[in-house]
């Protein structure tokens, strides 16, 4: 009785192993569609110069890469001016990228609105010296107000800084000194609140106020 028993035991010992073996399955080839093959190649991606963006509706977007930089402050003020197109010339007669006035030319030295057109890094550095200038000049202002809230907008430097190319370093000088009241609207409906708001929170610190800048 213990010999069966025992070998009943092995027997089910060596069914339970054999139950896990390996089994080679015979490889079956698939072809596969030239669209759905991936191919051993580095992936790239194209993007504008200076426009890194995915363009969400008419005018809002998200920086995929610039962020709040002050590359990324540029290229979100260029959108709204002109969709950043260099050659851009508006209704008004505003020039370039970033949508400049002859006379705010004159004082940054450029004299030639068609050559300002046609050359890029031109329009960059004016761009650059433009802030510099308003810096200066709303310098006091940035001081006192930033960090407060005007019609439940939070200051901020970036934000005073897009709202002087909009309208002016005066008329943002009243905007704040008014606490709000005394606004400002271009032709096109813009206002100095409205700049305030969308370009408020980027890092504008790499530009230093400069009180007469030229090129």
């Amino acid at each position: 009785m213990k010999r069966w028993i025992g070998f009943l035991g092995h027997l089910a010992i060596i069914t339970i192993l054999t139950s896990f073996a390996t089994y080679r399955v015979k490889n079956t080839k698939v072809d596969v569609p030239d669209l759905l093959k991936v191919h051993n190649q580095g992936l790239f991606f194209d993007f504008p110069e200076e426009q890194t963006r995915i363009e969400l509706e008419k005018d809002e977007f998200l920086n995929v890469f610039l962020g709040k930089s002050y590359q990324g402050f540029k290229d979100a003020l260029a959108f709204k001016e002109s969709q950043g197109d260099y050659s851009s010339v508006n209704t008004l007669g505003y020039l370039g990228k970033y949508q400049f006035g002859r006379s705010t030319l004159r004082l940054m030295g450029v004299k030639d609105g068609d050559a300002f057109l046609n050359d890029p890094a031109l329009q960059e550095k004016v761009f650059n010296l433009n802030v510099a200038r308003n810096k200066w000049i709303l310098r006091r202002d940035i001081k006192r107000f930033v960090g407060k809230r005007i019609n439940g907008i939070t200051i901020t430097e970036s934000g005073i800084v897009a709202a002087a190319h909009l309208a002016g370093a005066g008329n943002v000088k009243k905007y704040l000194r008014s606490y709000g009241q005394a606004d400002f609207s271009d032709a096109y409906g813009s206002t100095v609140a409205y700049y305030m708001k969308k370009f408020a929170g980027f890092d504008v610190s790499v530009i230093k106020a400069k009180q007469k800048p030229r090129i």
